[in-house]
């Protein structure tokens, strides 16, 4: 019975640091960026632009396609880093635990 206990106690630890973790993640924010730097986009762990950066020398208006081209490309480019930073993390808290092949956390 006590090993259980013990599982249990584990798997409890675990939820508060990934609760923990998702919270850090969310808070993080991250910049994509399209054309060379010159189009940034920040967005936070919660996928919400919060900046948006436009060189200037791109403002013209017969290049409008081009323009709103590369704001997608910098906002895909960023909700990419997003994702990529919450499996980096994740993978942190469980490299420890021996989980069968194809089983993620949560379950």
């Amino acid at each position: 019975m006590n090993n259980m206990s013990n599982i249990m106690k584990q798997a409890k630890a675990m939820q508060d640091k990934m609760q923990e973790l998702q919270k850090k993640v969310e808070n993080t924010e991250v910049e994509g960026t399209a054309g060379g730097g010159l189009v940034k986009i920040t967005i936070n762990g919660k996928h919400q632009a919060s900046k948006v950066k436009i060189d200037s020398s791109l403002v013209d208006k017969n290049e409008i396609d081009v323009l709103e081209d590369l704001i997608l490309a910098a906002l895909n480019d960023a909700t990419k880093k997003v994702s990529e930073n919450m499996n980096s993390e994740l993978g942190s808290i469980t490299g420890g635990l021996n989980l069968p092949p194809g089983m993620k956390l949560p379950f």
